[in-house]
Formats: C-alpha cells, sequence, structure tokens
C-alpha cells in the first residue's frame, strides 16, 4: 500500500475547509450559482460532511470540507480526515481553512483515514489523493503514516498467521529495510542466555519463546525499546474466560509499537544508537505450563512468586528490562499492553506512562499534543511497593485487591532497571475499539509518535 501524499505542484481540485461560522460569509462571496448550490445542499460545514462544486458544465471544480466548530474539533482528532467518504476519487489541495500550525496533523490524518487491512479480504475502496500542503514536509509525514500502518497490520494478524516466529520475521524485514542487525535467542538456548522468566512464560506452547535483539546506529545517545510481545495470551492455567480472550492477539501490542516507532527512528536518520528488545511467546496452557504459587527466579536475580499466571507480559518484560539495562542505555523505554487496569483509569483512547523524569515528561506531553497523540502521565507510587512485596518471595506478579493495578505493575517493572538508568513505561491498549477519522477499528499506534517528536528534547539531538 502506497503511504503518501502527492507532490506540491500535482494537479488537484481545490478544497476549502470551512468551519460552521464560516460558511456564510464564504458562500456570500461566492457567484449566485455557488451560492444557491451550497444553500439547496443544506451543507453547514459539519465535521464529517463535504460537498463537491461543479462548473455550469457539470465538472468538478472544488471541493467543500466541513470543519465543524472549535469545540467539535476538541473530539475529532483528525476533522478533515472525517470527509474522506464523502469526497469523490481524485486529486485534492487543500486551499484555505487550517491554521498552519495544524495542516502536518491533518495531511497525517489524511494518510492514515486511507488504512485498510487487506491480508485476508480484497478491499477495492479508492481513496482522494491529498498534495503535499504547503509547509509540510511530505517525507516526515509519509514515515509516521507508513510506522502506524506496519503496527495496525501486526495487531490486526490473528495469532494463527503472527506467533512468535512470525513477528521475529516481520522485525527481521524492518531490519533489513533500514540495515539493522538482529538476532534472536529461541527456546532452550534463552536459559542458557540467563533469559528463564521469557522461557518459562512461552513454555507450554509449541511455538518457540524467543528475544528478538535488534541494533541500528553507531552514534549519539543510546536508546533502548523494550515491547511485549505476547502473540495470543489464553491466561495460562488462570484461563481467560471467552469473553476476555477474544482480543488477545492484541497482546503483542507493545512489540508492534515498539517496531513502529523504530521504523520512525531509522527512517528518519535520527542521531541515536537504537536497540529493540521483544521478548515474544505464546502463553498457552499444556503438562508443562507455569502454575499458580511456582516462584520464578529472574535473569537480574530477582525472585517473583506467581499468585496469577494471566499477569505474565511483566514476567517476560522484566527479563528483557534487566537485558536493556545491563547496555547502559540513556533511555529505556518499555510499551506493553500490559493491564486492564489502565483501561479503566483512562479508556481507550490515551495511552498513560510512567517515569521519574519531570523533564522528559514535560517534553513528551507537549510534543503528544503537537502529535495528535494522547499521553497521560501516572506515578510511580512508591507507597504502594509494599503491595508487591509477598514475603515469600521479593516480588509478587499479581497483588490482590485490585487496587493500582496499573502502578503495581509499573513498579515490578522498575525493579528491574537500575535506579541510575532513564526509565519510561507506556500501559498501552492496542486497539481502536469504534471506528473514527484517520483511526479504523482494530490495531493502534499509540503514544509512539508522541515519543518520536519528544525525542530530540529528551536526549538533546
Amino acid at each position: 500500500m502506497t503511504v503518501a501524499l502527492a507532490p506540491a505542484g500535482t494537479k488537484a481540485l481545490p478544497i476549502h475547509v470551512l468551519g460552521s461560522e464560516d460558511v456564510a460569509l464564504w458562500a456570500g462571496q461566492q457567484s449566485d450559482r455557488i451560492r444557491t448550490w451550497v444553500d439547496v445542499s443544506g451543507f453547514k460545514g459539519a465535521i464529517g460532511t463535504a460537498l463537491m462544486i461543479h462548473d455550469a458544465e457539470g465538472h468538478p471544480e472544488a471541493a467543500l470540507i466541513g470543519y465543524g466548530t472549535q469545540a467539535a474539533r476538541k473530539r475529532d482528532r483528525f476533522a478533515v480526515a472525517a470527509a474522506l467518504p464523502k469526497l469523490a476519487p481524485g486529486t485534492y489541495r487543500i486551499d484555505s481553512g487550517i491554521d498552519p500550525h495544524h495542516l502536518e496533523q491533518e495531511a497525517l490524518g489524511w494518510l492514515l483515514a486511507c488504512y485498510s487491512f487487506t491480508r485476508y479480504r480484497e478491499n477495492s475502496v479508492d481513496h482522494a489523493t491529498l498534495v503535499t500542503p504547503g509547509g509540510v514536509d511530505a517525507q516526515r509525514v509519509s514515515i509516521l503514516a507508513e510506522a502506524e500502518f506496519l503496527t495496525r497490520d501486526l495487531i490486526n494478524t490473528p495469532a494463527s498467521d503472527m506467533g512468535p516466529a512470525e513477528l521475529e520475521a516481520a522485525a527481521r524485514g524492518l531490519a533489513e529495510t533500514h540495515k539493522a542487525k538482529i538476532t534472536a535467542i529461541t527456546g532452550e538456548a534463552l536459559l542458557k542466555n540467563n533469559l528463564p522468566m521469557i522461557h518459562t512464560v512461552g513454555r507450554a506452547s509449541d511455538r518457540a519463546p524467543r528475544l528478538i535483539d535488534m541494533h541500528w546506529g553507531t552514534s549519539g545517545p543510546k536508546i533502548t525499546l523494550v515491547g511485549k510481545g505476547v502473540c495470543f495470551d489464553t491466561g495460562g492455567l488462570n484461563l481467560k474466560p471467552g469473553s476476555s480472550m477474544g482480543l488477545m492477539k492484541k497482546d503483542m501490542g507493545g512489540a508492534a509499537n515498539v517496531l513502529g516507532l523504530a521504523h520512525m527512528i531509522m527512517a528518519s536518520g535520527l542521531q541515536v544508537r537504537l536497540r529493540v528488545l521483544i521478548p515474544a511467546v505464546e502463553n498457552s496452557v499444556s503438562a508443562n505450563s507455569f502454575r499458580p504459587q511456582d516462584i520464578l527466579t529472574s535473569r537480574k536475580g530477582l525472585t517473583v512468586e506467581i499468585n496469577n499466571t494471566d499477569a505474565e507480559g511483566r514476567l517476560v518484560l522484566a527479563d528483557a528490562l534487566t537485558l536493556a539495562s545491563e547496555g547502559e542505555p540513556d533511555l529505556i523505554v518499555s510499551m506493553a499492553t500490559l493491564t486492564g487496569a489502565a483501561r479503566v483509569a483512562v479508556g481507550p483512547d490515551l495511552a498513560p506512562y510512567f517515569t521519574d523524569d519531570d523533564v522528559a515528561a514535560t517534553s513528551l506531553d507537549l510534543a503528544a499534543r503537537r502529535m495528535a497523540d494522547p499521553v497521560w502521565r501516572l506515578p510511580f507510587h512508591e507507597p504502594y511497593e509494599a503491595m508487591i512485596e509477598p514475603g515469600i518471595a521479593d516480588l509478587d506478579n499479581a497483588p490482590s485487591g485490585g487496587f493500582a493495578g496499573s502502578i503495581t505493575a509499573a513498579l515490578f517493572l522498575r525493579r528491574f532497571v537500575s535506579e541510575q538508568d532513564r526509565y519510561m513505561h507506556f500501559d498501552i491498549y492496542g486497539w481502536q475499539p469504534v471506528a473514527a477519522p484517520g483511526r479504523p477499528k482494530g490495531g493502534a499506534l499509540q503514544g509512539a509518535r508522541a515519543l518520536f517528536a519528544a525525542l530530540p528534547d529528551m536526549l538533546d539531538l
């Protein structure tokens, strides 16, 4: 699928983007023919509406797109993209109606609205093409859209075709594209390489667990991305009910998101030394499944009491985070579809994140607004540390009681990096439950675009 804006100067129909308060003024400045057509068509400038304008011979000469009210635009992240289904196929350019500061966001939304998942069913929809607006970096917008399409495709693919081996293959394909180095430690070799919890979680499946390790870049600050790659999560012996298992193909959403972010970094040529670590497993049920009340010893040497085999994501991340910390990077970022508690706290649209670094948090929050990629900071609340200390072992993977589940999971993960590490953890949903402008129902990239835009400030690039 081509993910690109048309070059500036391409012949195209002009688009006038009109807010609800602008329609009457604009129409009053047009010919009687156009003014009458706008009036009889009932076009009021609402978000999601469009109107084709034809010349006296019936040929299209322009289009109007509704931009709604200022209040309505706060509720629709990509307001222009909402009108794409109403436009006739063709090539268009935005002539007026959008603040220059919002042009990149709306151009990106246009591309994102053209996504469709076609692996199992052809989609013959012919989307309208947008000419690169003035002042917009077409290459940058295309890179952002490509990253999102990659993430969506990975998450949308069912576990039957996206197990640990297939996730490794996708990572290898990305590495080949960007000339990155990549290795994988698989199966029993995980034990020989002191990655015991990744092995334990994945050993019940006949699809071998693995640790995927990608390196790119030779100069600049070191950043390590760690993505949860649980390709399907049955819950293990603490089996999920069917209603909770239905979306578990998306439990590798953290891995999909860090691969999308890695594409942004590599395709943009960011001057960093990038490392991507993905513990890829399937949490299955068999005679050798790990059990409730088992005590595991992690790569770091910390012992973990298993009080719920369905809290497996933090176990595989723990070994990967320890490995990340050993490389002494300037920044470690983990991304995971980790807890239902995060969804209860902020819903599916916001990407909650944790960090002790106030400067990094400020950079991220500002970038999130620019990039239309909302995030929300949650605390590493240290008084809750006692909740993850069971007494019989160093740590508890699933504290009882249900309180502060996202925070206790984040505190658990923080135990596996050193106190000197700059660390950020994202507890994402990775799924768009209801279609919205530029965001079809299905797999979603969350927080990665904001983080990409914030990295230059965070790392003094």
